[in-house]
């Protein structure tokens, strides 16, 4: 069978890649002139950021009791908005799933899933700054609704690439529903939701270090009021800190990925 592939250009483009791509460059010509982007502030930017960097060696970490409070809080924000947020998302997914539930169920939970996806965790901790007040439980609240976002999806699509063969053998026996979500559906996704709990933890422990920069606690907040005291040193005790603790967690999500695997 003869090849249909063109040798005599092979590096040729279609007509339809060629206006896409001088579209791309129209517009970020147009997006780099209307946000000012030039040379001459970033040369300018380069200055000021050697002077930033100048101030902040040698970092110190005083005053330690407040770094402590800071580093304590975001380490316990971020646990109790995973497990708020895994005990929330497994009823989600399992009711966002196609092969378990009708679709009048289905797809209001896949919107409020989407939803929960949609903002940023730092914008939906300032909705709940506004409700709630300053403070952990904001960020609690807004981590919790980040985690029903990302494990609700990952889980929902895990339960629908199961194999059926395992859940018809169980409502064969006339097993219950909840006896169908034990024995055939959580054996076929514990590994997974496993692997994406250490992930989520591990992202909310980011979060967390950010979202006290709006009032709602964590080593942000600390972090923030360094900044409006102009202690750049403090700042970068404060960012070698952060630094420090998302490095224990990353080891620690590895550690159980392997535990589990083995």
């Amino acid at each position: 069978m003869a090849s249909t592939i063109n040798t005599s250009k092979p590096f040729g483009y279609s007509a339809s890649f060629k206006i896409g791509s001088a579209l791309f460059a129209i517009l970020f010509v147009l997006s780099a002139s209307r946000l000012e982007l030039t040379w001459d502030r970033f040369v300018l930017g380069l200055g000021n950021a050697a002077k930033f960097l100048h101030k902040m060696f040698p970092p110190i970490f005083t005053p330690s009791s407040e770094l402590i409070k800071g580093m304590t809080e975001s380490l316990e924000i971020a646990i109790l908005a995973s497990a708020i947020g895994v005990l929330l998302s497994i009823p989600v997914a399992i009711a966002g799933a196609r092969n378990l539930m009708p679709a009048v169920v289905t797809w209001p939970v896949r919107v409020f899933v989407t939803l929960c996806r949609t903002f940023h965790p730092v914008i939906v901790a300032i909705l709940f700054v506004k409700a709630v007040g300053f403070g952990a439980l904001a960020g609690v609240l807004a981590l919790t609704v980040a985690s029903i976002g990302f494990l609700g999806k990952l889980l929902t699509e895990a339960i629908e690439e199961i194999s059926m063969k395992q859940i018809e053998a169980i409502k064969a026996t006339g097993a219950p529903f909840m006896s169908v979500l034990t024995f055939a559906v959580l054996p076929q996704v514990l590994y997974r939701l496993i692997g994406f709990i250490a992930y989520e933890t591990d992202s909310n422990l980011r979060n967390s270090t950010m979202i006290g920069i709006v009032g709602a606690g964590g080593i942000g907040g600390t972090l923030f009021s360094a900044f409006q005291r102009y202690d750049y040193d403090y700042v970068f005790g404060i960012v070698l800190c952060i630094i420090a603790l998302i490095s224990i967690g990353e080891v620690l999500q590895l550690l159980v990925k392997r535990v589990f695997q083995q």
